[in-house]
């Protein structure tokens, strides 16, 4: 369906500051928006965490047209346990494997793929060739039942199968967006602590039209149709789904998202002054104890 958008990811991360280094000088992000929030969000966008907490979008570019990453920072957690359930994104770049040597982060392998592990766990696997079009190619998520995540993801929520064998599947809403990979692990899919949320955006009528129909096919529904409030900003609106393995996925009206999202040339400095303002570590190497885990 054309007139949905792939948009983010969502990571929750406990280091910001060597999290912010990863991404910027190694993968050549940039952050495109900063915000910091005083309670946790109504569609826990930052996880079940009720405390104060920062969101920072970086990518290669705006998230009109590229796919890019949410970072959410939790005050006062350090680390969280890691599940099988997020396998990797795959970039392309025809320099981050030089800037990862430059700046030494370790590159491993897996099969044929250079993979760059960020310091909260996550995979990078980086394609070294001049990226065709928007680097960011695939985010790539486990399914215990491959037939059970088509099922849901071509049929419920209009996704178009661009292939597929026994063990793998790759899915999308355009040719030219980031597309969404399954992986049977045959196993049971355990997203832990550090369970992440993809999220697409579509015209806000399609949005309780999406939530009607996952109502019908007994479908989970963790937060109902509802709006949105960012001081300053657009209000959107969103509804938050789980598929059969529980991968949590965000739709947003993509009017309002669209003004929500705009780069802010602000958003480096913002999210640097943020960090210098952070005595948490400081605070806890002092007591001579840990952040807590999620």
């Amino acid at each position: 369906m054309s007139s949905r958008r792939a948009l983010h990811f969502v990571f929750k991360v406990g280091n910001r500051t060597e999290t912010a280094k990863f991404y910027r000088d190694v993968l050549g992000m940039q952050i495109l928006r900063h915000e910091e929030f005083e309670k946790g969000c109504d569609a826990a966008c930052n996880g079940p965490y009720d405390g104060k907490w920062s969101k920072s979008m970086v990518g290669y570019g705006p998230e009109d047209n590229h796919f890019v990453v949410e970072l959410t920072y939790n005050y006062g957690i350090g680390s969280y346990q890691m599940g099988n359930d997020f396998r990797g994104i795959t970039i392309q770049s025809s320099n981050v494997l030089a800037s990862a040597k430059q700046n030494n982060y370790t590159i491993t392998q897996e099969g044929s793929h250079n993979v760059l592990t960020s310091p909260d766990g996550h995979k990078f696997f980086v394609e070294d060739k001049q990226p065709d079009g928007d680097p960011v190619k695939k985010v790539t998520l486990a399914s215990s039942n491959l037939k059970k995540s088509l099922d849901y993801w071509s049929n419920l929520c209009d996704m178009k199968i661009y292939s597929q064998d026994d063990k793998s599947a790759m899915l999308g809403y355009g040719d030219n967006q980031c597309k969404l990979e399954f992986v049977d692990i045959g196993a049971k899919v355990d997203h832990a602590k550090a369970f992440g949320r993809i999220a697409f955006s579509c015209p806000r009528v399609q949005l309780a039209e999406i939530q009607e129909k996952m109502k019908a096919a007994n479908q989970m529904i963790l937060t109902p149709l509802i709006s949105l409030d960012t001081p300053g900003k657009a209000t959107v609106e969103v509804v938050i789904l789980a598929d059969p393995d529980g991968h949590e996925i965000c739709f947003v009206g993509d009017e309002a998202f669209r003004e929500l999202s705009q780069v802010d040339p602000q958003a480096d400095k913002l999210l640097n002054e943020a960090i210098a303002a952070d005595k948490s570590e400081e605070w806890f190497q002092k007591k001579g104890i840990s952040k807590a885990a999620g």
